[in-house]
């Protein structure tokens, strides 16, 4: 396979400082030929929140996705986005790493994060 990822991070914030950070996630197909994602359940991308490598926020911690089959095409040159959302982060400087879920294949993307 042939995908290349790209992690975007914004900063949403409110009258007290930083309400949330949207992470985007965008994987694209670098080959030739269409390939195929497959998932075994709803949780399609992986977000962490490293800071120094020690964790500070993962994704699916304390949620629950649904346990089904799907897939998602990707033909030449074409892209799909992931999205997640870091509710009520806390300051500092961060390393953010993404990583698709779909079985047999590795797509990851890493970014900085400073709140």
């Amino acid at each position: 396979m042939a995908l290349d990822g790209e992690l975007d991070a914004t900063v949403s914030s409110g009258a007290t400082g930083p309400d949330a950070v949207t992470l985007a996630f965008t994987v694209r197909n670098e080959g030739t030929k269409t390939e195929t994602l497959r998932f075994s359940d709803a949780c399609k991308a992986e977000f962490v929140v490293q800071d120094e490598g020690r964790e500070v926020w993962r994704y699916t911690d304390g949620r629950m996705f649904a346990q089904m089959l799907s897939a998602d095409e990707l033909d030449p040159d074409e892209e799909t986005t992931y999205e997640a959302e870091w509710e009520e982060p806390q300051s500092g400087e961060f390393t953010v790493v993404a990583e698709l879920q779909a079985r047999g294949t590795t797509c990851e993307a890493r970014t900085q994060l400073t709140m």
